[in-house]
């Protein structure tokens, strides 16, 4: 158990949050099609920032130990290309645009954890 924690303790993480941010994006958008009340919540802008933060902290660590380890450059790239796509998402208005960017962006940077970690496998 030990040595599995080790072998995906920050990517797993990563790829976790990512998971978590791309059924946030996908649910937001359902649900302002069916409860336009709901928008309010689930549009605050503290949980959109908050969440960057966090994609970018985690990105940092992963990625950057995982260059360390096995020094490639293509896992932190297409990370660090979702990171600054999801970062794009949040100057666009919230819609279908945004949506996409921002799930472009999880789906790229979940692919940097997992070139990760297949890299120092």
């Amino acid at each position: 158990m030990a040595h599995a924690w080790n072998k995906w303790r920050w990517d797993g993480l990563g790829l976790s949050i990512a998971g978590l941010c791309l059924i946030h994006c996908i649910v937001t958008t359902i649900l302002l099609a069916v409860l336009a009340s709901a928008s309010g919540f689930f549009l605050n802008p503290v949980i959109h920032e908050v969440g960057l933060l966090l994609a970018i902290i985690l990105g940092m660590l992963a990625l950057g130990k995982g260059f360390q380890d096995h020094g490639l450059f293509l896992p932190a790239t297409v990370g660090a290309l979702g990171i600054g796509m999801m970062g794009g998402a949040l100057t666009l208005p919230h819609g279908g645009v945004e949506t996409a960017f921002t799930v472009v962006g999880v789906t790229l940077l979940g692919l940097g954890h997992l070139l990760n970690h297949r890299a120092k496998t």
